[in-house]
């Protein structure tokens, strides 16, 4: 979760440079913090200590996104708020599911079984952050191609599922 979420930061903060440029600072800083984070929860074992690194990282890509959306693109709004709030869902269940584990878990030995299954919050967490997760993806392949002068759409695949596509560069 922590290296895969600093290829997010990385993206989102880098989105306005032009082609071919690398932040190769960045880049270390990136590096330095996931590797930091790696060897403290190894000799540690504080599960929230990984936690609050990874909200960490998750709020720089927060504010990123707010940023972008408010001052530069505000058009993309719409998507940038729908990949944040399905994603915050997930982080919302998935808490719930941490602090009334046990309760849950004896309240599902009573209900039928196909009501049980949609109890498991860390299952809804999952699929709730992949969902966000391919959205804000979508947000930040159309932040880049915007900038460098391509017409993204976005369209939807069976009039449900939202992929990113490419119309030529607009010439100067």
């Amino acid at each position: 979760m922590i290296y895969s979420t600093c290829v997010f930061v990385y993206c989102l903060y880098e989105c306005f440079k032009q082609e071919k440029t690398i932040s190769f600072f960045l880049i270390a800083l990136l590096l330095l913090f996931s590797v930091s984070v790696t060897v403290v929860y190894l000799q540690w074992k504080e599960p929230v200590f990984h936690q609050v690194m990874y909200g960490a990282l998750v709020a720089c890509l927060v504010i990123r996104s707010i940023y972008i959306v408010t001052w530069v693109y505000p058009w993309l709004k719409p998507l940038c708020y729908t990949s944040l709030g399905i994603f915050m869902l997930g982080f919302l269940l998935w808490n719930i599911d941490n602090i009334f584990c046990d309760s849950l878990r004896s309240s599902r030995e009573t209900l039928p079984p196909g009501v049980g299954v949609v109890t498991q919050f860390h299952a809804w967490w999952h699929i709730f952050t992949g969902l966000g997760s391919y959205l804000h993806i979508l947000l930040s392949l159309q932040i880049r191609a915007t900038y460098l002068k391509f017409r993204p759409k976005v369209k939807f695949q069976c009039g449900v599922w939202p992929t990113l596509h490419m119309e030529p560069q607009k010439s100067s």
